[in-house]
Formats: C-alpha cells, structure tokens, sequence
C-alpha cells in the first residue's frame, strides 16, 4: 500500500450510531444521565456537542463556553452555532482573571507554558461544572492529537469518557458533516486557540490529512517506519512522528504506580470501569 492508495474513510451513520450508544451506555454506567462539553466552536468540540445531544438528549447537555482574553471572537459565535443548532444548555465563564494570576511572571515567549496553564484552567472549570450539574465530562479530543501528544495532560486531555478518541482528525471531520456540523466550523483552519494566530498545523510543521495516513500505517496496520518509508512518505517526517508517538506515550495511560504488594491497583487490582456500579 503506496503513501496515495491510503484512505481512511469511515461509514459515517454506523460511527453516528456506536458513539451515541458509547456515550448513553457509559454515562449509565457510571450512575449519571447528564453530560458536560467544553464548547471552543472547534469542529472536535462541536462534535463531540451533538452526538452528547442526540445520546442523552439536549436538556442533559451542557455545554460550557471559556473565552480569555486573547481568544478569538469566532471561537465564541460559531460555539453559538452549534448550541442553537443542538438546544443544549450552555454557559459561559470567562477564564481570563484566573489565568492571569498564574501567568504573571511568564515571559510571553513561552507559549506552550502558557497555553498548557489555559488549558488546565478550562479543565478544572469543567469538573466544577460536573459537579454542580450532575454530568459527565465528555472528552473532546482525537486519535490523531492523543497518539501525537498534541494534548495538555490533565487539560485538554482529561475527560470521563471519550468518543471521539479512536478518530483520526480527518475521520472527525467525516462525521462532523453526517451530523450536520456548521460549514463555517468545517472551513476553518484547526486551532487550540490559546494564542493569537495558532493553528494546529503551523505549531505541528505538518497537516493532518498527511500524517492521518502515516498513523494509520503505524497503528493500524502495524507497518514499521522502513515500510512507511517504502510507500512513499518522507524519512525525517517518519522519524518524527515515531518519536512523538513514543515519547507521549506517558499521556495516554494512568500514572504508573510502584508495586509492593501481591495486589497493585493496575497491575493486579483489574476490574472493568463499571465494577461495582
């Protein structure tokens, strides 16, 4: 299989149907009916927004908008959008005055420092939400960013259940058109929107529709990087990718616990999520 013959194509409507039943028999599970998502006007968030509406129903969706300073206007209006299109419960908390305790003394130029401490912020705005509205927080992020690290570990990264996390980017935005996600959310470049003029791609150095498929080679079909070499993609881009496969792998388990018992939360202490419910 040749770099060119790659498709990632999914069945739209039978993705529609897995995930909504995913996210209504796992928040039964855990003993809820309501779910929260932070809404950025992202085509993620958007998404991951309209399947919680469709499985749980709009009135059991919240959806929780939090703007700085420096964010952009769009985020806010096309995060309208989808909360008009669904009827979810939303609100807005502006995250500016928190944030801007914790950024005094950091030099501008550390954007990622900076960034990670928004995203953080909007986390902890999300389970205080959770717990104030009685649901749970649905996790927004895709294949392609959680095996790239391109997730701030208990920011944006953390989460009750996630259905959108065996998705690569580009299969997102497949769905994002089945369920009738806003063309003017699909259009735009992808943004974590934590700085002025950040765009996923630029901070990554490639696209998504590239390294989709180069992932889909690695994972998927187990293929080693000579062989993505073989079908056609770049030496240095496969290396690259690898390393931030492997180097991120720490963000995508639980914290790994010392053993010094006969029975190790992890290890040996294994039940299934909804044991005991």
């Amino acid at each position: 299989m040749t770099r060119d013959e790659i498709m990632l194509e999914i069945n739209p409507a039978l993705a529609r149907k897995i995930l909504t039943g995913f996210i209504q028999s796992e928040t039964t599970r855990a003993g809820f009916d309501r779910a929260i998502v932070g809404l950025s006007g992202g085509v993620d968030s958007s998404l991951a927004c309209t399947l919680a509406a469709e499985a749980l129903g709009p009135e059991n969706v919240m959806a929780v908008r939090m703007p700085y300073t420096t964010s952009s206007a769009d985020s806010l209006e096309h995060a309208g959008l989808v909360i008009e299109k669904t009827g979810v419960q939303a609100t807005t908390l502006a995250i500016s005055d928190a944030v801007d305790v914790l950024l005094n003394g950091i030099p501008e130029d550390q954007k990622v420092r900076r960034g990670n401490i928004m995203a953080r912020m909007r986390m902890i705005v999300l389970y205080d939400q959770s717990a104030d509205f009685r649901g749970l927080v649905i996790g927004t992020g895709n294949k392609t960013e959680m095996l790239l690290g391109y997730t701030t570990q208990f920011g944006d990264a953390a989460s009750a259940i996630n259905p959108l996390g065996d998705l690569y980017k580009t299969q997102v935005r497949q769905l994002a058109v089945e369920m009738g996600i806003p063309e003017v959310i699909l259009e735009k470049p992808p943004s974590a929107d934590l700085w002025i003029g950040q765009t996923d791609e630029g901070e990554l150095g490639f696209t998504y529709e590239e390294v989709d498929k180069l992932l889909y080679l690695l994972v998927d079909r187990r293929h080693s990087p000579d062989d993505c070499v073989d079908a056609g993609f770049d030496r240095k881009f496969v290396e690259t990718v690898v390393e931030l496969v492997r180097r991120n792998h720490f963000k995508r388990v639980m914290p790994p616990i010392a053993k010094l018992s006969n029975r190790t939360i992890g290890y040996d202490f294994l039940y299934m999520r909804d044991w005991g419910t």
